[in-house]
């Protein structure tokens, strides 16, 4: 911290009004908002020199080049730390949430998709010209290695924890380093007319502002690779829950962008004409991408969910696996037959959670403690109160105070955090267990309170998310959830 103050003095003259921690995503690196009289900045803190010097040199080289990305205002001369333009709290995610919630996208949040993914080609294609290839971190291409890996991650973190799914380790390897081949033939071409793989094209690391201009934020992982890679990560993100037909859409936006983009630029013309060829092929090669991408996240999914047990990669693992149901019946896969033939067996999709009747009413209220505990109105002296003031409290922060645990801005935080998903990793079984108890002994009622500070943020949080995991696993039962504080009640 010492290091960003004193580079906000030898910037400004003078120290920060005030620093506020912002809540990053998986990587170690912290992040602060500093703020003087008349401006805010964003203060990193990196541990890997490699990916700081990363992200400050490919960021300079996006700028020269007129790509909207921060602006590097300042480095420490130990390279840890840098100060950059703050581009503001709203994200393209947070501006998707009704969409991805419902999975019906407005005219306006499509529009916003639209601007995004024709964003893309100038980032893949104006991006790469001239990058200093030795700043890429970890790797300056996308090679055998770096798929393999990936492969790899699939089977040890998601396979492999799947207990139920037996295989045999010489014949799906043999299928892996086939498919590692064939991604290996399209990232190969990406060399030799050099495009770039983002690698992080998500929609958390899109900013947006009040004009609805976006900007790139995350990027020091990308390389020299295949343009299908973004295309795959940003549209068949398992949360986004895009229809076909929007995808489609896309598709043809990304595509006509590119077109333009290599005609419009004088010195793209001779040199690029065989990305405009190789936009005829783009939909069959995004397939095969899909597929590969579709592993790597679970893989994520598995270690996070499966070995970490966070709920929220243990909720998005049926999304994916849909995702790759609907995929595997393209016959993307049947080029490796063994593999082909364990992910038909992962992807059948799994009976819920027998219940004999639906009488069961599972009461889940928020509250705050300066309140009192809820009163149980079933007569039976109430049931678990789960106090969630043990976790970090966003109403500590300014931004957050007039949000609630339904708000995408405070659900990021917390589940970025990670301290609320381990809360209630070990409240799910436990819930699991009396639900299907109470069923099979006849009982009508279970009630399950959630208590913090205010009655805002965090039981709020939790109350939301555990009626939502019980009204996937136990469809036959009626779910009351009150959030008192909130003034919600709501049967689901």
């Amino acid at each position: 911290m010492q290091r960003l103050t004193d580079l906000y003095r030898q910037l400004y003259g003078t120290e920060p009004t005030t620093i506020t921690p912002i809540t990053g995503s998986g990587s170690p690196r912290q992040y602060y908002r500093m703020t003087g009289e008349d401006h805010s900045v964003i203060g990193t803190i990196g541990t890997s020199h490699e990916e700081n010097r990363a992200f400050i040199g490919i960021t300079r080289h996006f700028e020269s080049t007129g790509l909207p990305v921060p602006h590097i205002l300042g480095v420490s001369p130990d390279g840890m730390a840098y100060i950059q333009s703050d581009l503001g709290n709203s994200s393209l995610y947070d501006a998707l949430s009704n969409g991805r919630k419902s999975g019906n996208y407005s005219a306006e949040e499509k529009e916003l998709l639209h601007k995004a993914i024709t964003m893309l080609p100038r980032f893949q294609i104006l991006g790469a010209r001239e990058l200093d290839t030795s700043l890429c971190y970890p790797a300056p291409t996308m090679d055998s290695m770096s798929i393999m890996f990936d492969l790899n991650y699939f089977k040890y973190c998601f396979l492999k924890l799947r207990p139920e799914i037996e295989f045999n380790e010489i014949m799906l390897q043999h299928d892996m380093e086939h498919l590692c081949a064939d991604i290996a033939d399209l990232a190969s071409a990406a060399v030799k007319e050099p495009t770039l793989m983002l690698r992080d094209f998500q929609a958390r690391n899109i900013m947006k502002d009040n004009d609805g201009a976006l900007a790139l934020i995350d990027y020091q992982g990308c390389r020299l690779g295949p343009v299908e890679y973004d295309l795959a990560s940003f549209l068949w993100q398992a949360s986004a829950h895009y229809s076909p037909e929007l995808r489609e859409e896309l598709i043809d936006s990304y595509i006509d962008a590119t077109d333009k983009l290599v005609n419009s630029q004088c010195c793209l013309r001779n040199k690029s004409k065989s990305i405009i060829q190789g936009l005829n092929g783009l939909r069959h090669r995004l397939r095969l991408m899909v597929f590969f991408r579709l592993l790597q996240v679970l893989g994520a999914y598995g270690y996070r969910g499966l070995y970490q047990r966070k709920p929220h990669f243990l909720n998005s693992i049926p999304a994916a696996l849909a995702n790759l149901r609907d995929l595997l019946a393209s016959g993307v896969a049947e080029p490796y037959p063994y593999l082909y033939q364990i992910l038909q067996k992962l992807t059948e999709p799994a009976p819920t959670a027998a219940i004999d009747n639906g009488e069961l009413t599972v009461t889940i209220t928020s509250f705050s403690y300066k309140r009192g505990l809820p009163e149980d109105p079933s007569g039976n002296g109430g049931g678990y109160v789960f106090d969630c003031r043990s976790t970090h409290n966003p109403g500590r922060y300014a931004e957050y105070k007039n949000l609630t645990g339904l708000d995408p801005e405070v659900i990021r935080f917390l589940e970025d955090d990670g301290e609320i998903l381990t809360f209630l990793s070990h409240i799910y079984p436990l819930a699991e267990h009396h639900v299907e108890r109470f069923v099979s002994r006849g009982f009508t009622s279970l009630m399950i309170s959630f208590g913090c500070t205010g009655g805002q943020h965090r039981s709020v949080y939790c109350a939301e998310h555990l009626a939502e995991h019980l009204r996937k696993r136990y469809p036959d039962i009626r779910i009351h959830l009150i959030h008192r504080e909130q003034g919600i009640d709501k049967i689901i």
